[in-house]
């Protein structure tokens, strides 16, 4: 059985500035700081990891991330209910073909804290895509929570999971890298801030412009040795 964990932000939507608005707004009612996480890049990473370097950049105490993350997950609630969000191409399509395998599941792993990422997804009914995961909220280092989805879909499905049996898709090289580091492929796709050539030097194992890439779907298919439609 093979598992399929997707990052959110850049990879699966685009909520639209949501999360961005929502640390800012937190660091305004909080510590009286306009646009506090300005020049601090969120890309692919944790979001204990971008409030920890914005406390820092403020020479704000770490005691103070509990706070932050409260006032940040109260903020996202109203946030995300924008004009601006939208589903990446393709991402319908292909959850809708995964789900339909009894020989694939599907997951997240994602920067994201739990909670936020479930906000982020409620707009777009995908989190019934996704029984489970592993979240910025159960490690802040990215490169830790592979194995943390991998039990908890052992757990779920009482299969055998492997590392080597995981596709991690993600739109940045810090989701390749937490793939890499244990042996899962890594789908990369430009559909956030990097492009094709950025996720190929990160060393993917398939690059693509956006989830409705007809080549991609023959690709998996083949990786997967399916027989018949996908």
């Amino acid at each position: 059985m093979k598992l399929f964990l997707f990052d959110i932000d850049g990879t699966l939507i685009d909520s639209g500035g949501a999360g961005t608005r929502s640390l800012n707004l937190a660091f305004k009612q909080l510590f009286s700081i306009d646009d506090g996480f300005e020049g601090i890049n969120m890309a692919g990473k944790t979001d204990t990891q971008i409030i920890k370097e914005g406390l820092n950049k403020h020479d704000l105490p770490l005691k103070f991330v509990d706070k932050v993350i409260n006032a940040y997950i109260e903020n996202l609630r109203k946030e995300i209910n924008n004009d601006n969000k939208h589903i990446k191409p393709g991402v319908s399509e292909l959850l809708e073909r995964l789900k339909r395998k009894r020989s694939s599941a599907t997951g997240l792993l994602t920067g994201n804290l739990e909670p936020g990422a479930r906000i982020k997804l409620e707009p777009f009914g995908l989190n019934k895509y996704f029984p489970s995961g592993a979240f910025g909220s159960d490690n802040e280092n990215r490169n830790m929570l592979l194995p943390i989805a991998v039990k908890r879909y052992k757990d779920l499905f009482n299969k055998n999971f492997k590392h080597e049996d995981c596709f991690v898709i993600g739109d940045t090289p810090l989701d390749i890298e937490c793939a890499k580091i244990y042996g899962a492929y890594s789908i990369g796709v430009a559909t956030g801030p990097y492009t094709i050539e950025h996720l190929k030097s990160a060393g993917a194992d398939y690059v693509i412009d956006n989830l409705a890439n007809d080549d991609f779907l023959l690709w998996l298919k083949d990786t997967l040795n399916l027989r018949g439609e996908f």
